[in-house]
């Protein structure tokens, strides 16, 4: 089932939650709100979902105008604290949506128990089914949740933070899990998220939000190597941001210059150019125009990788660095040392465009 959502807006009070919000999720997709704490998108998730109403705009489901309430909108919702019932074994929580519906359209006792097996063995929890919520994993708790959303087979998923509750490894575990489990279900799916990792990771589609509008939807691929904005570049990775001035396909950036052809015809205006933490090389010699010094100032070991802090001798301006630990070992960096650095991808804005 599609979803389209036109022109939808919501205020609360004097806070907009969301600004002329339009959006295509076609059949089957699996897709990803992403913003920061307050940006609209658990407020949309619910306005399609028919927990909230929106004050203007609409939803169509199939291109037919959502207008069913919540129980008619063949709509499974799981939330981000699994929200399941505590006296109920993990069988009965999963059935629960097949015992409560009308007597006219409940299965059968038998139908119901091999639906719930079915999906017991869909998220490969077949030994549990007599324990109780209390007895579980978060990550085992959140996957009949789960579950319970899929059991009356809804045409549209929606899930709000579903995995914000559980450790890091068990979220990594969990979203791999989701993106395989809806590579074999193929349901139209919306969940939302603030972590980046986890959108790039799961979803066909990322929708980035920002104070009540969207900033740019794409593919992973596309919102993280061509962002739209400054507020997206800022808001999928660490970046090191340098400031300057463009002049006729040149731009001057705190101490090296970067070619901005698609800016031939701009005369002196002011630019940001954004640098991603791992695109920033380190050198004992400088490599071209586009290498400048710096001093070491921090060296921290994370896992595989290593974040070095720096600072440039020109500007003073504070900058990140993120290198393997094989170059790390080859180039035994000391700190206070002095080495160039050079930028190997450079996002140029000037004037809210960018190359």
């Amino acid at each position: 089932m599609s979803i389209d959502v036109r022109g939808v807006s919501k205020q609360f009070g004097q806070f907009t939650a969301l600004q002329d919000i339009s959006l295509t999720v076609p059949s089957g997709e699996l897709v990803a709100l992403l913003g920061p704490s307050g940006c609209g998108k658990t407020t949309l998730l619910r306005i399609i979902a028919g927990l909230e109403s929106p004050d203007s705009g609409e939803i169509l489901f199939n291109g037919q105008n959502a207008r069913q309430n919540v129980q008619e909108r063949q709509v499974g919702f799981v939330f981000q604290h699994y929200a399941l019932f505590r006296h109920m074994t993990v069988f009965d929580n999963i059935a629960f949506g097949l015992t409560v519906k009308p007597r006219s359209s409940r299965p059968s006792k038998e139908k119901i128990r091999s639906r719930v097996r079915e999906l017991l063995s869909l998220i490969q929890l077949e030994n549990i089914a007599d324990r109780y919520p209390s007895q579980l994993s978060g990550g085992q708790r959140q996957r009949v949740a789960l579950a319970r959303a899929l059991a009356v087979e809804p045409q549209v998923l929606l899930l709000d933070e579903p995995f914000g509750a559980l450790d890091a490894q068990v979220r990594i575990e969990l979203r791999r899990w989701l993106r395989r489990l809806h590579d074999e279900i193929h349901v139209t799916s919306v969940f939302v998220t603030h972590d980046q990792e986890e959108a790039l990771e799961v979803a066909d589609r990322i929708v980035v939000m920002n104070k009540g509008k969207i900033e740019q939807q794409g593919t992973p691929d596309e919102v993280y190597e061509r962002p739209a904005t400054p507020f997206v570049f800022n808001f999928l990775g660490n970046v090191n941001l340098f400031h300057g001035r463009v002049h006729q396909g040149q731009a001057s950036l705190g101490g090296f210059a970067v070619s901005s052809p698609d800016h031939a015809e701009t005369n002196d205006s002011p630019a940001v150019g954004y640098v991603r933490s791992h695109d920033i090389e380190l050198e004992r010699t400088a490599a071209d125009d586009t290498s400048f010094t710096v001093t070491v100032r921090s060296i921290h070991p994370v896992g595989p990788v290593v974040r070095i802090a720096l600072v440039t001798t020109t500007e003073g301006t504070s900058l990140e660095a993120e290198i393997s630990r094989d170059l790390a070992d080859r180039l035994q960096l000391k700190i206070d040392e002095t080495v160039y650095a050079r930028p190997r991808r450079v996002h140029l804005f000037v004037e809210d465009y960018q190359i």
